[in-house]
């Protein structure tokens, strides 16, 4: 059983991973938030397979997408943190929103559903070293292909 700092230090690791994108801050933030190997699930959302990679590809591959929308934001609520030694699991839910530039027709693409993500104790603290999103919906769905060319 984790203690409430425990509980309060991994929640902070998921509003970093919200910051990361809605501020574009990929430089110092990342490392701080998450293992320096990670695996992520968005099969969900972009139709991709989970994939175990280096944070750098990680990093370069959520710059990459991001760069395409004017702003985002995500707002992460209702945490259930299950703290088991030096391992966690944490269930969130979320409501993404992404405009678009000017030119595109929607205004904006909507995701809502849950993260459930996994945590590790590290010797720099907690460290997200999984991320899984599950969409339950979404409105204006680009193509997540068509966003890299649309810079």
């Amino acid at each position: 059983m984790g203690t409430a700092s425990d509980r309060a230090e991994i929640i902070e690791l998921i509003s970093n991973y919200a910051t990361i994108s809605d501020r574009r801050e990929f430089t110092t933030l990342p490392a701080r938030t998450f293992t320096d190997e990670l695996t992520v699930d968005f099969s969900s959302v972009a139709g991709t397979p989970v994939m175990t990679i280096p944070l750098s590809a990680y990093v370069q591959s959520l710059s990459g997408t991001f760069s395409a929308f004017k702003a985002t934001h995500h707002a992460i609520t209702g945490h259930v943190v299950e703290v088991d030694g030096d391992t966690a699991k944490v269930r969130a839910h979320v409501r993404a929103e992404h405009w678009f530039p000017d030119e595109v027709a929607a205004p904006c693409w909507l995701v809502v559903g849950f993260y459930d993500n996994e945590a590790v104790r590290t010797p720099d603290g907690w460290r997200l070293n999984r991320v899984k999103l599950t969409a339950t919906h979404q409105e204006n769905a680009p193509r997540l292909a068509d966003l890299s060319t649309a810079e």
